[in-house]
């Protein structure tokens, strides 16, 4: 029997699953903002049209409720079989007509949701593993859904930015882009100001007696760290604006 209400009980957990949803349904209402015909157009990602997004986006809720069904079974079922079959998969989503990558966005938002209030609170803890190889609780796939539908909202291209999300949001972004340099040594000499923020105020290398430092409001910052825009960002030397790779 599907579940009215989520099953987990821990309210952390709760919060972050209503933040999953506000995601959910904020790439939503970008997607029906679309005609079909710009379903063509370039996103903001090299190399992918807007229907790319799209289709990721759909496959991506149907690989976190393939971890989840391992959360509450037991039984080992990956996101995807390999990277190669991840990226067929897109590929072939992105070929899909307008409606059908409508349907598809619909459905496994729809299917993911169900699985996840479907799941009670001690299968949360069990360990599942990401995309990248690593184990994780399956309470980080709220996580992972959360950063997957906020971001690609914005590399649909169609009014979206970074401002449109939660602090909270932007805050953990930033700390896990930011993570991902100091954890490769990308943040050598690297500083980032955070203005205006009632939360993280300056990451990167504090050790640095002359860093590059980078400038900017959250939502601008970490829209530079993501690699989709250096709007509002300034630096004290501005030949080094580039940011670091993510992923």
């Amino acid at each position: 029997m599907v579940a009215n209400q989520d099953l987990a009980q821990d309210q952390d957990l709760r919060r972050a699953l209503l933040t999953a949803r506000r995601g959910t349904d904020f790439f939503g209402r970008k997607l029906s903002d679309l005609s079909d015909d710009e379903f063509a157009a370039p996103s903001l990602l090299p190399g992918w049209t807007r229907a790319h997004v799209i289709a990721h986006v759909g496959y991506n809720a149907r690989a976190i409720a393939r971890l989840i069904e391992w959360a509450n079974t037991g039984v080992e079922t990956p996101m995807y079989s390999s990277r190669q079959a991840r990226n067929e998969e897109i590929e072939h989503g992105a070929t899909l007509s307008p409606v059908e990558l409508r349907d598809l966005y619909e459905q496994s938002a729809n299917q993911l949701d169900v699985a996840w209030r479907n799941t009670p609170q001690e299968a949360w803890a069990h360990e599942v593993k990401a995309a990248q190889g690593y184990t994780a609780p399956a309470a980080e796939t709220v996580w992972w859904r959360t950063r997957e539908v906020w971001i690609h909202a914005v590399d649909l291209d169609n009014g979206a930015s970074f401002a449109d999300m939660p602090s909270d949001v932007l805050e953990r972004l930033l700390k896990d882009i930011t993570g991902a340099w100091h954890k490769r040594g990308d943040d050598k000499n690297l500083r980032l100001d955070v203005l205006g923020s009632g939360g993280v105020t300056q990451l990167g290398d504090a050790t640095s007696a002359d860093p590059v430092i980078v400038t900017g409001t959250l939502p601008d910052i970490t829209a530079w760290a993501a690699g989709r825009s250096t709007r509002g960002i300034t630096s004290n030397r501005p030949d080094t604006l580039q940011a670091p790779r993510w992923i």
